[in-house]
């Protein structure tokens, strides 16, 4: 009995995301982040995945549209000539400001650091509620990933903004019905 043990666990430093400072957390907690930034790791790499082929398929359409119209030859109507040369430059447009759009994602995704701590909701958590799991980075809906269903959602969307600033423990209200927020990483 002389030899009892103290079991309080051995405090680690981790940096927090809003304070930007070092702080002390429980061995369990640090276990437990360290086991999570793999999946973090892979779950954003899947998603970057999926930004990637948007900008491919964008760009492919875009290139697509600018062939078009050029290979128009001019035919003795010439309004159809114009119109089709409009049509294509229209297209081109569209398929240019979707592939910037999806541009500007794939570097918001790279600002992520995975080794933040996360108190509260914010861009780069991964939130564990009463009703799934969600990443809050971008909106691409959801991600197959270890057979879970996590949803990759924006911060403007409307659970985003819900849930944005929530911490582990808080209930909240979302379409009628009270969820909770067991963890956040």
């Amino acid at each position: 009995r002389g030899s009892e043990r103290n079991f309080e666990p051995e405090l680690r430093p981790f940096r927090v995301i809003e304070s930007c400072h070092f702080i002390t957390i429980p061995t369990y907690t640090y276990l437990l982040i360290v086991l999570l930034i793999p999946m973090k790791s892979q779950l954003l790499e899947k998603i970057k995945l999926l930004i990637e082929k948007r900008m491919d398929t964008s760009w492919q359409a875009m290139e697509a549209a600018k062939n078009s119209a050029n290979e128009e030859g001019k035919s003795s109507a010439g309004d159809k000539y114009e119109t089709a040369r409009a049509m294509g430059q229209l297209d081109r447009e569209m398929n240019g400001r979707m592939y910037e759009q999806a541009r500007q994602e794939r570097l918001l995704l790279d600002k992520i650091d995975l080794q933040t701590v996360f108190s509260k909701v914010a861009f780069g958590a991964l939130v564990e509620t009463s009703m799934g799991h969600f990443l809050v980075t971008i909106g691409v809906g959801i991600v197959e990933f270890e057979g879970k269903n996590i949803m990759a959602i924006s911060p403007q969307s409307p659970i985003g903004q819900v849930i944005a600033g929530k911490i582990a423990g808080d209930s909240f209200d979302f379409r009628g019905k009270m969820q909770k927020i067991i963890s956040i990483s």
